[in-house]
């Protein structure tokens, strides 16, 4: 029994204490404790199989902020040191003067020349505290102030499936309705571009939502996306940053 024995498949909806292998050959992940020779599941949710490594994707539950992760926010409030961000969660984040902008701004200095209440923001977390304090930073490759298109939300959970390995999903959505996307971690997406192509991208995404547990989904999405644009989709169209 070294080599182990897998008894979930990829894809498959498994509930807490549900054995899925059994053995020393797999491997524990998120989602997943070893009992003995088996690996069960803690929580309700979708089978990953990475080798011999098994992990879950939850179906339900909220999102929970990490450090390196990027999520839509909206300002809120503003102080003397920086932004307070909604960030869809029970925790604001705070955005800081120095991880706003490299410029340099007196003290006491009218913030909302920069960003005012209201404002969306694409920002990236770089500290999660134990009491839940979050820290993020508008400074990397593509954060910044959101202008124009539309926001709605998913269910965060969903939110890898929507992107798709290496970004996969996303990529032929945006090619199929020539729509710009972000997908924040966080479950709000940003998407901009013409009242139809946006209408498309919004059903394809929540379309994705709600089937994200069901096997076949990548073959669905492409012959939805072909019937409602009249565009030939690639099985492996290059992903777009």
């Amino acid at each position: 029994m070294s080599d182990g024995e897998l008894l979930v498949k990829e894809k498959e909806i498994v509930v807490p204490g549900e054995e899925l292998a059994r053995g020393l050959g797999f491997l524990p992940s998120k989602g997943t404790y070893r009992n003995g020779e088996s690996i069960r599941a803690n929580r309700l949710g979708l089978v990953e199989i990475d080798g011999k490594v098994i992990k879950l994707v939850s179906l339900s539950g909220c999102y929970l902020p990490k450090a390196g992760d990027v999520i839509i926010t909206q300002v809120f409030d503003i102080t003397f040191s920086g932004w307070r961000l909604d960030t869809a969660t029970a925790y604001p984040a705070m955005l800081g003067m120095k991880d706003a902008t490299s410029d340099y701004i007196n003290r006491g200095a009218d913030l909302t020349s920069y960003f005012k209440l209201g404002d969306y923001l694409v920002v990236k977390i770089i500290n999660v505290t134990s009491q839940n304090l979050i820290d993020v930073t508008l400074k990397g490759p593509g954060l910044r102030k959101l202008q124009g298109g539309r926001i709605f939300k998913v269910n965060p959970n969903k939110v890898p499936r929507i992107i798709g390995k290496q970004g996969s999903m996303v990529s032929m959505i945006k090619l199929a309705t020539n729509c710009k996307i972000i997908v924040g971690q966080n479950g709000l997406i940003w998407i901009e571009g013409t009242p139809q192509e946006e209408k498309v991208a919004v059903d394809t995404i929540l379309m994705i939502e709600r089937e994200a547990h069901k096997s076949g989904l990548t073959d669905r999405v492409k012959a939805y996306l072909e019937k409602e644009t009249g565009k030939v989709i690639e099985n492996n169209p290059p992903v777009q940053r």
